[in-house]
């Protein structure tokens, strides 16, 4: 079976690593695998040279020159300059690596991902742990991110600092509208990706979610400065809270005693409160969101009552009444 081109460039590249002298070319032919099947002379010289240069192009140290006494040059790869150097991570990469091999959650990806992480590791690399982060990573799937070009595409402007356009949905029914934005930073908050911004057409700051903004996203050639003070997580976070409450303040709650705990544990206030003969607690939420939040309601059945705002309740009402629907169907 013939030498596949990949299979010869790996031979050449363990050949090179693997001398401290330079080897000339005809010794190269007779070492490596796949250099034999050349029909001449000519054929091996012109399959060497073009496997030169790509070794070359993919930014493989290559050297030439004469091992001591020889007229002929001679190749070898500069093992120190090929290898990498020990991997140090701060704190804030290796929560970057972490979650960038959270994301994908692709099989294929995913493998890749695991791999990654343990060679990472098996080298002395500490990681943070995804419990960790301070973002949801698990739920920062590539669905919450929305479109990979999206993504691209913003990330490249806020570099370059360029205004972008867009259509987007500010609900998932909602007709799609033309958006204008000098955007400051694409960050994640709660497993959701945000671009936020100078919105050049309302004159304020503005958020907008990533999965919400449809493809294309054109980009601008004027540049514009951003703001230095401007903290864009902290946008991000008072931005998306207020949306996902609908501006309606604070979450309350009644769960019975030893049930909701991750209710419980999101909650800012816990009051011990008896409902109907049984023990359990008020819990206020500061941060929520409705549909969320109403579908864990509707999930605990007789262990939680919704009690505030209405647009909570309500959510709840119709989680049941769809509920019971199904039940019935």
């Amino acid at each position: 079976m013939a030498t596949t081109k990949i299979e010869r460039l790996m031979n050449l590249v363990i050949c090179l690593l693997s001398t401290e002298h330079f080897l000339t070319a005809d010794k190269i032919r007779t070492l490596v695998a796949g250099y034999g099947e050349s029909s001449s002379v000519e054929a091996f010289n012109r399959m060497f040279e073009r496997d030169k240069n790509e070794l070359r192009d993919l930014g493989i140290p290559l050297e030439t020159g004469r091992h001591r006494g020889s007229e002929v040059d001679g190749y070898r790869i500069n093992r120190s300059a090929y290898e990498l150097p020990a991997i140090d991570l701060d704190r804030d990469e290796s929560a970057a690596v972490t979650m960038a091999a959270a994301l994908w959650d692709d099989p294929s990806m995913a493998s890749v991902a695991r791999t990654a992480l343990l060679k990472l590791r098996a080298g002395g690399v500490e990681l943070v742990a995804d419990s960790d982060l301070t973002v949801g990573v698990r739920a920062a799937t590539p669905r919450a991110m929305g479109s990979e070009a999206v993504v691209a595409v913003l990330l490249r402007a806020v570099e370059n600092q360029l205004p972008v356009s867009f259509l987007h949905r500010p609900s998932p029914t909602a007709e799609p509208s033309t958006r204008r934005l000098e955007p400051w930073g694409v960050v994640t908050h709660r497993g959701r990706w945000y671009v936020v911004g100078h919105d050049l057409d309302r004159g304020e700051t503005r958020t907008f979610r990533l999965s919400r903004i449809l493809e294309p996203v054109e980009t601008g050639t004027a540049s514009f400065t951003r703001p230095d003070d401007v903290d864009v997580r902290a946008l991000v976070a008072e931005a998306a809270t207020f949306a996902d409450s609908g501006g309606h303040g604070p979450a309350r709650i009644w769960v019975a005693d030893g049930r909701a705990a991750g209710v419980r544990r999101a909650a800012a206030t816990v009051a011990p409160e008896d409902r109907d003969g049984r023990p359990g607690a008020v819990v206020t939420l500061m941060e929520w969101s409705a549909e969320s939040l109403a579908r864990q309601v509707v999930g605990l059945g007789e262990d939680a009552v919704a009690l505030a705002p209405p647009v909570l309740v309500d959510a709840v009402v119709a989680g049941l009444r769809g509920a019971l629907a199904g039940a019935d169907a």
